[in-house]
Formats: C-alpha cells, structure tokens, sequence
C-alpha cells in the first residue's frame, strides 16, 4: 500500500481518529529503523503511549508541543485527547511522511504543525501564536510539553527548560505550561531523588528549586524497539507558582554543579573550586560561615535550602570580589595541564 492510497482512503470523523495503519505498519511501510547516533527508540505499544499522555492531564483544547515524535506514536494518543493545536518538532526527516499522515487524518478537528528542526534550537515562544498568555500566579496555563526524550540530550534539554521556566521564556512565556517527558530510568530517578538518596544530585536540586516533579511510572525497556539497554521513567514537572530562590538561574546552576561535582568527598572541595588558588581558603571558609552549613557534609546529605544558602553566599562575595566571577576551574586545569 502507498502512503498515497492510505491518505486518500481516511475519512475524518468528528474529533476521532479514523482507522490508520498501525506505527508497527508505517514503520515498515516507510522502511524506517532507529538510528542509534540520535537515541532514537520507538515506543509502538498504544497502551503504553496512551498512559503517557493520561500522565499529562487533561489536554482538551489545549496546547500541546511533542519534542521527537518520530513515526508518531505519542502523537496519535495526543491526537485523540482533542488538543486545540499540536505542534511537533522532529529532526529527522525520515519520519514526515507519517506525520504528515497523521496532520492529513486529524485536520478537521485540530490545527496540526510540523516542524522540521533541533529541539535544541526551536523557539518554543513562537509555538503558539494565539495562545493568550497566562497570569504566572492565577492557574497553570493550557500548554503542554510531551515527548520521548532521546537519552543523549534529556539531561541537556532539561537544565535548559528550568532556565526557561526561572526566566518565565520560551514555552513558559505563556504561563506555568506543565511537561510530561521520558527519561532513562536512573535519570528519572535522580530527578525526583530526596535529600539523603544515592541518587541525589544536582537534577535532583534544581529541579526542587523551580518545580514539582513525580514520577509517574516505569515503562519496561523491551516496549520499546529497539530495545534499550536500561528501564524508561516518565516523568511530570509542573512549574511552582513561587520558586524557592531569587537568585539569577545561572549562579544557582554554577554553584549547585560544583557542589555536586565531588560526591564522595566533602562538599567543601567541590565549592572550593568557584575560587582561585590565591583565595580559595580564605573565600571557601567564609562562603560555609555565610551560608552556616556544615562544610563536610556531603553534598546528597544537604537540603536543596542548604544549597540555595550557598548560593546566596557566593553571590554575595562576587558582588565584593569581582574578579571571581568568571574563574573557571576546569579551564585553569587544562591551562596548568599544558605547561
């Protein structure tokens, strides 16, 4: 069967989707296989994709962007919950004649976009041109964000979605939009991991800083194709209408990534390293005495209140030292490397 023959025998009906070839089928139909350099796993179970978008809430005449939608599993469960617009955003463009499908079958009830391009890249402020935009303290505004993460990027999209959600930008222009995401299973767990867990870390604070994040479930590695190695947490992330910080997203970032950047070892010797070697000692201690935490503890032993203490304290310092601001540990190591 061609693509051609398949659209032109879909009948429209209401805000239903009419009968498609299943995403097992379109796969083959179209000849697609996952490509491993861009973390692609395909998610075919309906059952499965359906349980994803539930874990969203209600979506009804909302706004919805998928981020990877691939052959469009996820997309056609979001399909059938009546969002008033879905955007999706796909890099590969193997996989656009089954969206294109998929907008065709679905264009008399909702408004459909494809967009060919980097997530990484994609303007997320620009998605929904008559989406009003929401007060951040009244209720969450009807955008969501949904998608099957590729592994290799999850971690990087993420930190930067936080920053977007401090800075009420990008999808959070609109208001407290909600996000809905896979994620490897370890990284799932770190995510919502409390003080005192292994798996604490720095995923862990900023995500307690900005949001409320739950793990929803689990989804089995063998359900998706191919199969990954590991086990695959969705997980929700609701932006807090008050945060737990004023402090600029960026400084947070940078302290709460040294903290953590030593695990094992005292949480000293990872806030040691915002300083140079000339006032490392001297600024170290006094960071520990502003912020009154115990400077040995370790860093998945402090309280995400302890972290923003320290936070507040090296701010405080850059404002009186200047020169520290732009000190970069890794790159005076490399430099004293090369010598």
């Amino acid at each position: 069967m061609t693509s051609s023959a398949v659209a032109s025998s879909i009948v429209t009906t209401g805000a239903r989707l009419p009968p498609l070839p299943t995403i097992r089928d379109l796969v083959r139909l179209y000849k697609l296989r996952a490509i491993k350099q861009l973390s692609q796993n395909f998610l075919m179970d309906e059952r499965l994709t359906n349980k994803i978008v539930r874990a969203a809430g209600n979506i009804s005449d909302s706004h919805v962007l998928e981020v990877g939608p691939g052959p469009g599993g996820i997309t056609r469960s979001i399909i059938k919950k009546c969002p008033r617009h879905l955007v999706v955003v796909e890099k590969d463009r193997r996989f656009l004649p089954t969206l294109e499908l998929l907008s065709e079958a679905s264009s008399s009830s909702l408004r459909m976009d494809i967009v060919r391009g980097d997530i990484l890249e994609y303007r997320t402020e620009n998605a929904f041109p008559d989406c009003p935009r929401y007060d951040w303290h009244d209720k969450r505004a009807p955008v969501h964000l949904i998608g099957n993460l590729p592994f290799a990027i999850s971690t990087r999209l993420l930190i930067n979605w936080l920053r977007d959600i401090s800075l009420k930008m990008g999808a959070w222009s609109y208001g407290r939009a909600s996000l809905t995401l896979t994620f490897q299973k370890e990284v799932a767990e770190r995510i919502v991991a409390p003080i005192l867990a292994e798996n604490r870390c720095r995923l862990s604070v900023m995500n307690q800083i900005w949001s409320r994040a739950e793990l929803k479930f689990m989804i089995p590695g063998k359900a998706f194709v191919p199969k990954p190695d590991v086990d695959v947490g969705v997980v929700s992330i609701i932006p807090l209408k008050t945060p737990l910080t004023s402090i600029h997203f960026d400084v947070v970032e940078k302290v709460v990534r040294h903290i953590f950047s030593m695990r094992q070892k005292y949480c000293r010797r990872g806030v040691a390293n915002l300083y140079p070697p000339p006032l490392r000692e001297e600024l170290t201690n006094l960071t520990f005495r502003l912020a009154d935490v115990d400077p040995l503890a370790r860093s998945f032993q402090l309280s995400t209140e302890e972290c923003l203490r320290i936070a507040g304290a090296y701010e405080k310092l850059v404002r009186s030292n200047p020169e520290i601001e732009y000190y970069n540990y890794r790159a005076q190591k490399n430099k004293d490397e090369d010598l």
